[in-house]
C-alpha cells in the first residue's frame, strides 16, 4: 500500500493516490476524490473535496478524512469510503436494528469491526443490552473517528461498551460458546485481510459464539455488483446456521451502486422472523436517548429491506433450493 501527496495536505489543492494490496486505486485530484476499485470495475464515484482534514498510515491501512461539499466529513480507508456524515445513519441503523429488533431483549452483543463507533451508538439505544464487546483491529480508526466524527464515535462513551483492539477472527475463536445474543459484523469488502470475514470458518465461529436463537448480521455487498459473492455467502450460511437465513438491503448513496446488503442468520433454537420485528426500537420511549433520534430506521423500512428485486431473489432462492 502506497500513498503519495503533493501540495498542501490541509487544503483542497492536495493530490493523493492511494493503492492497496487488493488493487484499489483511489485518488484526490485538485478538488475531487474518486473511488476506484476492481470490486466495481468500469465505474467510479466522486465527491468534491473542500479540505483534507487528516491523512495517515496505520499498521494496517491508509486512513484519510476530508470535508466534502455535499456529504459533510468523509472517512476513507485504503481508498474506499467507509462513512459520510450525511448518510452514515442508513448503514449504521440498519445493520444494528435489523438483527436487534428481531429478537426479544438482547442482552450481550459482539461487534466485529465498526471502529468508527456508529454501530455501538445504535446498539446502545436498546435498554435491554447489558454488555457490548467490540473488536476492532485498527486503533487509528478508533482515534480518528473520536476526533473527527464525535457524533458517530459517541458509542464508545457508554459504560456498557468494552473495546478490544485486535483480530476479530481470533477473538471469535476464543469466545465462549453460546455467550452472545447477537453478533454484528461491520466489515470492509472481501479484499485482503477482510476476506476471512466472508468465509465458512468465520461463520462457524459466529454460530458457535451465539446462544440458541441468537442472531448474526454481517455486511453482505451490493446486489448490483456482487451477486456472485452474495451467492457464496448465502450458501455458506445455509450450511452453518440452523435457524433463519435472510438477505436484506438498504440505500447508502456514497457506497458503490448506492446500495448495500446484509446477511441475517439465526442459530437453531427459538424461531426468529427477521421480516417482522418484535422489538420495535422506533416505538419505544424508554430506550437510551443519550444520542440523536433515529434518522433512517423504522418498522416499515425494516420489513421493506427484505423485499428483493426479481433478479436477486431468483439467485438467492435458487441457491437455497440447491442445499
Amino acid at each position: 500500500m502506497n500513498t503519495s501527496v503533493d501540495g498542501d495536505a490541509n487544503g483542497s489543492t492536495a493530490t493523493a493516490v492511494v493503492a492497496n494490496g487488493g488493487g484499489s486505486i483511489s485518488s484526490v485530484i485538485p478538488g475531487w476524490f474518486s473511488e476506484i476499485s476492481p470490486m466495481w470495475p468500469g465505474e467510479a464515484h466522486s465527491l468534491k473535496v473542500e479540505k483534507i482534514l487528516f491523512q495517515g498510515k496505520s499498521k494496517y491501512q491508509d486512513v484519510m478524512v476530508f470535508q466534502s461539499a455535499t456529504y459533510g466529513k468523509v472517512l476513507v480507508l485504503d481508498g474506499v469510503i467507509q462513512l459520510t456524515e450525511r448518510d452514515e445513519c442508513a448503514y449504521q441503523e440498519m445493520i444494528s436494528h435489523l438483527p436487534l429488533c428481531s429478537i426479544p431483549n438482547p442482552k450481550k452483543v459482539l461487534v466485529i469491526g465498526g471502529g468508527d463507533g456508529g454501530v455501538l451508538r445504535e446498539v446502545n439505544r436498546h435498554s435491554s443490552v447489558e454488555h457490548v464487546d467490540i473488536c476492532e483491529i485498527d486503533q487509528m480508526v478508533v482515534d480518528v473517528s473520536k476526533e473527527y466524527f464525535p457524533d458517530v464515535a459517541v458509542g464508545y462513551e457508554d459504560p456498557r461498551v468494552t473495546l478490544h483492539v485486535g483480530d476479530g477472527v481470533a477473538f471469535l475463536k476464543a469466545a465462549q460458546a453460546g455467550s452472545y445474543d447477537a453478533v454484528i459484523v461491520d466489515s470492509s469488502d472481501p479484499i485482503g485481510p477482510a476476506q476471512e470475514l466472508f468465509e465458512k470458518p468465520f461463520f462457524e465461529s459466529v454460530a458457535k459464539a451465539l446462544r440458541p436463537g441468537g442472531v448474526m448480521c454481517t455486511q453482505a455487498e451490493s446486489i448490483w455488483l456482487h451477486m456472485d459473492i452474495i451467492e457464496g455467502i448465502v450458501g455458506n450460511c445455509r450450511q452453518i446456521f440452523g435457524g433463519s437465513v435472510n438477505y436484506a438491503w438498504t440505500t447508502v448513496p456514497t457506497y458503490p451502486s448506492g446500495v448495500i446488503g446484509f446477511m441475517l442468520c439465526s442459530t437453531e433454537g427459538p424461531d426468529v422472523d427477521f421480516k417482522n420485528p418484535i422489538n420495535p426500537i422506533d416505538e419505544k420511549e424508554d430506550h437510551n436517548t443519550s444520542t440523536v433520534p433515529l434518522k433512517f430506521y423504522n418498522r416499515e423500512i425494516h420489513a421493506a429491506a427484505f423485499c428483493l428485486p426479481s433478479f436477486a431473489k431468483k439467485v438467492i432462492e435458487s441457491k437455497t433450493e440447491k442445499l
